[in-house]
């Protein structure tokens, strides 16, 4: 028997498409084009839309057009750096979660409206991942309980 499309397997497919999450949208900076490639990669294969941008104004251009759902951004940059890039993100739209990264962790030491900042190098990928993870459950907020069809709740009650 010689596979090909059958019809089962088509609807799996559109079945588990629609189903299928909406990606979150993360905007990468770095003015390091290699950092931007490796962190761009890492989470494109996790299941992230990514938007990279090399300077804190062409990320602020990016982030006004909306759709940004988390900001990971370097704390060193040329013109607009982490720190105030965030700040202007945070006037605009104070519930985005943003992670602010350094190699500089010693000469850091001011106030910042980042959520996480995390030294470049004391952590690892999956302790990214992960509070990537936590900032986007914290701002999507806890689940809700989907309403009910009133005949489902009284055959759940009568059990």
């Amino acid at each position: 028997m010689i596979l090909g499309s059958s019809p089962i397997l088509t609807l799996r497919q559109t079945h588990a498409e629609r189903t299928m999450k909406p990606k979150r949208t993360i905007l990468c900076v770095d003015d390091n084009e290699q950092s931007l490639s490796i962190r761009k990669v890492m989470l494109e294969t996790r299941g992230y839309r990514v938007l990279s941008c090399s300077n804190g104004a062409q990320a602020l251009e990016c982030f006004k057009r909306g759709g940004v759902d988390l900001v990971l951004t370097d704390l060193m940059m040329p013109g607009i750096d982490g720190s105030r890039l965030i700040e202007e993100i945070k006037g605009f739209s104070p519930e985005t979660p943003a992670i602010l990264l350094s190699s500089k962790a010693r000469l850091y030491n001011h106030d910042t409206r980042a959520d996480v900042f995390l030294a470049k190098g004391m952590y690892g990928p999956a302790e990214l991942l992960e509070r990537i993870r936590m900032l986007l459950v914290r701002k999507r907020g806890p689940k809700r309980a989907m309403a009910r069809p009133e005949h489902f709740v009284a055959q759940v009650g009568a059990a």
